[in-house]
């Protein structure tokens, strides 16, 4: 009762002061204020020269202090290789998560021994990322709120992230190929997370010359086994599907009607190779002559079998099942997309497959019950030049909608819509299903509404928009472009994240803020409710260790003390408001150094930090947690260290002196 009581006053407010604001556009004598508003907030409109518009959309944003939001977006980083955590809807960054790139903050990758980066390249050079596909962890086809996984393009690689810290656990890199664009997607349950490569490259990272494309390049669809009691990818457990030397793209998850199935759109089914500097027709040219590329319909289910049953080659060690081997155990089918797509996405009751084309005003809907009758019945238009079936594309479609130009992905809501981006239009188109589970009141498959992005939309998340309830409520369109919509930064400028609400029906959305991002660009985002993540606010135990998620093996983390065990120093640190123990650190140049800190702290928020100048190192430690970092004391002199966190009232008296002797 009490929250209905807010939500009418809330409403009422925003109601009068609205009015009161369009009596001023207007010209007209501006009534008197609602009682209890601050009595110059009209002045401040009228100084401001807020419309209407803009007063509500402050309003439906606005989260005060001490509260918090009703949602979090995950979204990619673009080449600054990290996860963006973004609160929705005050569209504030929450959190900056490291991935594949050391940051500063956090003392990811500077020296600190036990992380997911100092894993793979321990103290570097670390490779550059083009972060694009979170994906939260699932289970029955809905977010649980207990991982994130997110693809890096430029090097093959996946990550996982525990949302108990939000910290990076694990980097993988493909054994297989080095790039990918469809990366990260889970099946409903997260027992496998998929990772499509983009461009045909021999597979096993050889040489083979581009004049036998046809030949010897290929394309990979890779399902990662991920053991979630371990929070790990296990590359044992894993396999792969190799695929024609098509350019695959983006994928989706089958769910509900279509789980065990995985759909991929792709490109350059023409296999040109370019060379534009030989006279050839260039890459944009060559690829899109075709009138209609492969959707790829994969049966990972029936690929687990082949698995099971030995089908399959090992290419760098990792078990590959072979294109002959696929379409002769009917794991691999094609169908007919509308040419140079960029866009797959499974409607949340799984029955409906949307495909976007970019050169195409329509989206192309299939159905999964279609395209199973289609395999069943052998309903085939032909094989392609590898034996793939191509099913017939009138026997697999469902519907077209004509939204406009330049359509690209697709997002569902709670009342039977789906929201697609149009790029060229600059748009969010609203159009209705049929046929599924939600059923929008207006006529199914018709375009019913359109709201304007600035600039040159690419992505959009709805809130839960991928699973098989979708929240509703709010649409963020990740645009590409800002041109003028906010302070010039100088010739780069930052991304433009906008908020759209969409809880109406019919043509109502609204756009209710723009957000300037001043990093990588986010290719995608997925929205979670903010009550389905299960944080920790401090780390469970003192000597926590986040990289193995359990207490330290490492005895006595909480006694201080150096020892010195042949040529190495074994430094344990304690570390607490507002004081390191010990703070004088001895050592011989030449000599190893491993150096465990512990933040002894159990408050929330006590997190301190650790660094040395002229080293390289830089470490966070959360309440509870430890870290160890591990170098060579090569450089003699005296080395301040320091706490990097401001903590106390004390914070720069909270340091030591490590001297070490020529």
């Amino acid at each position: 009762m009490r929250g209905s009581t807010t939500r009418y006053l809330i409403a009422g407010v925003v109601l009068l002061l609205i009015v009161a604001i369009a009596f001023w556009v207007r010209g007209s004598r501006s009534p008197s204020l609602p009682s209890g508003l601050p009595a110059d907030a009209l002045a401040v409109a009228r100084e401001r020269g807020l419309t209407p518009e803009d007063i509500y959309g402050a309003l439906a944003t606005y989260v005060p202090g001490g509260k918090h939001d009703e949602f979090v977006m995950f979204a990619s980083g673009g080449h600054s290789g990290q996860v963006i955590a973004i609160g929705i809807p005050s569209m504030r960054i929450l959190k900056v998560i490291p991935v594949f790139v050391p940051d500063s903050w956090s003392g990811y990758g500077f020296g600190v021994e036990n992380t997911a980066i100092h894993e793979v390249y321990g103290r570097g050079p670390y490779p550059p990322a083009d972060t694009h596909h979170p994906a939260l962890s699932e289970t029955n086809g809905e977010y649980d709120g207990e991982f994130l996984f997110i693809g890096d393009k430029l090097n093959g690689r996946v990550a996982v992230i525990d949302l108990k810290d939000w910290e990076t656990k694990q980097i993988v890199r493909n054994p297989v190929f080095n790039n990918n664009h469809g990366a990260a997607f889970v099946t409903p349950n997260t027992e496998y997370v998929v990772e499509v490569s983009q461009y045909g490259v021999p597979l096993g990272h050889r040489y083979a010359p581009l004049e036998r494309y046809k030949e010897e390049y290929r394309g990979l669809i890779t399902f990662y086994k991920f053991d979630r009691k371990r929070g790990r990818i296990v590359l044992e457990e894993s396999f792969a599907v190799e695929l024609p030397p098509y350019w695959q793209d983006l994928a989706d998850c089958g769910k509900a009607a279509s789980d065990g199935w995985v759909f991929v759109n792709s490109f350059n089914t023409e296999m040109a190779t370019g060379g534009v500097e030989k006279g050839n027709p260039p890459f944009e040219a060559g690829v899109s002559q075709n009138d209609m590329d492969y959707l790829h319909i994969i049966n990972w289910k029936q690929a687990e079998q082949l698995v099971k049953a030995g089908k399959f080659v090992r290419i760098n060690g990792f078990r590959v099942i072979p294109l002959k081997e696929a379409v002769a155990g009917g794991v691999l089918f094609f169908t007919p997309e509308p040419k140079s797509p960029h866009g797959v996405d499974v409607c949340p009751c799984g029955k409906h497959i949307v495909v976007g084309g970019k050169l195409d005003p329509h989206v192309t809907v299939y159905n999964i019950e279609k395209i199973k009758q289609a395999i069943q019945n052998k309903d085939y238009e032909k094989t392609d030049p590898y034996g793939v079936p191509v099913l017939r594309f009138d026997a697999t479609k469902e519907a077209q909608v004509e939204l406009g130009l330049g359509p690209l992905h697709t997002q569902f809501d709670d009342k039977g819509y789906a929201y697609t981006s149009l790029f060229l239009d600059t748009a969010v188109a609203r159009w209705t299903l049929g046929g599924c589970k939600y059923k929008a009141p207006e006529e199914p498959w018709k375009l019913v509404g359109k709201v304007q992005t600035h600039y040159n939309i690419g992505h959009l998340a709805a809130a839960e928009g991928d699973t098989v309830k979708p929240a509703g409520k709010y649409l963020v369109a990740l645009n590409k472009w800002s041109v003028d919509r906010f302070l010039t930064t100088g010739p780069l400028l930052p991304q433009n994240l906008q908020l759209i609400e969409i809880s109406g029906t019919g043509e109502t959305m609204r756009l209710l803020a723009d957000m300037p991002l001043g990093m990588g660009e986010p290719h995608y985002a997925q929205i979670i409710r903010a009550d389905r993540l299960k944080s920790w606010e401090t780390y469970p135990d003192v000597g926590w260790d986040p990289h193995t998620q359990a207490k330290a093996t490492e005895p006595g983390l909480d006694k201080p003390r150096v020892e010195v065990k042949g040529d190495t120093v074994y430094v344990y640190s304690t570390v607490i408001r507002s004081h390191f123990t010990p703070e004088h650190v001895k050592v011989k140049k030449g000599q190893k150094v491993v150096w465990h800190l512990t933040n002894t702290e159990r408050t929330r928020d006590a997190t301190h930090g650790f660094a040395i100048p002229g080293y390289g190192i830089g470490a966070s430690l959360e309440p509870g947690e430890t870290v160890t970092v591990r170098f060579v004391a090569d450089k003699e002199g005296v080395y301040p260290f320091y706490c990097t966190e401001f903590c106390s009232a004390l914070h720069l008296e909270m340091m030591g002196y490590l001297l070490v002797e020529p």
